[in-house]
């Protein structure tokens, strides 16, 4: 609605329309990128999940009874799965109820302003995925902040807009100190530095951008490089996810197997 209005007054609504449309169109893009990253590990996950679940529920009790009926000590490996797979069967309905308390609770507590803080500043810490987020963040910021400036919205309302759309508290709570310092008569550089959210050359080319008159060009520019630079995150992400996730794959089943094995090799060594 800012935009519109500002168009309107300005004489160059179908301008700003334009770039409405470009800035929605990059920022549905950015959003199918970081779903992309996500679903991948996700999906493994939960299809790991699937198959533990089974090989608990169904096959080990199998294995569990012909064990029982040889009579012979079982090794510790063995021991503990077969536990694990008595506890699942028993009480399958305390690990489902305790799975869906774990997500709703972690999403009420999420919902509240201390918890979403600290959740998305954790968010940002993670080793792969939290420099993920943060180059998504300083893309939305410019992107937004760029568009806004470039459609003639002044920069004081653009910066509450912005923050507004940041995604991140930790952002949001950034992108309004830095209205506040420059309510106060501060650049916009200065603030951005001092919050620590922004990189270093973020900063820079922002203080470049102020100091040539060209802040919503530098902006855009800043936009444009953070896509980039997220695409090949998720590339890179997905193809340091991929061996990770098959290792997680074959040491969660195969250890499941291997321990269920282990009393027939014993067996079929002491028989040679």
């Amino acid at each position: 609605m800012n935009l519109v209005e500002v168009g309107e007054a300005g004489g160059i609504l179908d301008t700003v329309l334009q770039r409405l449309s470009v800035y929605i169109e990059k920022a549905a893009a950015l959003k199918r990128k970081v779903k992309s990253a996500m679903i991948y590990p996700l999906t493994i996950v939960g299809v790991a999940f699937i198959v533990v679940i089974f090989m608990l529920t169904f096959v080990i009790p199998t294995f569990a009874k012909m064990f029982a009926g040889m009579g012979a000590d079982l090794p510790l490996p063995t021991l503990i799965v077969i536990r694990l797979s008595d506890f699942a069967t028993r009480f399958w309905w305390l690990i489902l109820g305790g799975a869906i308390g774990i997500v709703v609770g972690i999403r009420a507590y999420y919902r509240t302003e201390g918890g979403r803080s600290l959740i998305d500043a954790l968010v940002l810490k993670l080793p792969v995925f939290g420099t993920l987020i943060r180059k998504v963040s300083v893309a939305r910021f410019t992107r937004t902040l760029g568009t806004l400036v470039s459609s003639g919205v002044p920069i004081l309302e653009g910066l509450r807009i912005t923050a507004r759309t940041a995604g991140n508290r930790v952002v949001e709570r950034a992108v309004l100190e830095t209205r506040a310092s420059v309510t106060a008569g501060k650049t916009l550089a200065e603030p951005l530095k001092a919050s620590t959210v922004f990189p270093p050359m973020v900063v820079q080319m922002i203080s470049v951008g102020e100091q040539t008159g060209a802040l919503d060009a530098m902006l855009n520019k800043i936009a444009d490089f953070y896509d980039d630079e997220v695409d090949t995150a998720v590339t890179a992400l997905t193809a340091l996810l991929e061996p990770m996730m098959i290792v997680f794959l074959g040491v969660v089943i195969g250890g499941l197997v291997i321990a269920m094995y282990l009393p027939i090799f014993r067996l079929v060594t002491l028989v040679k």
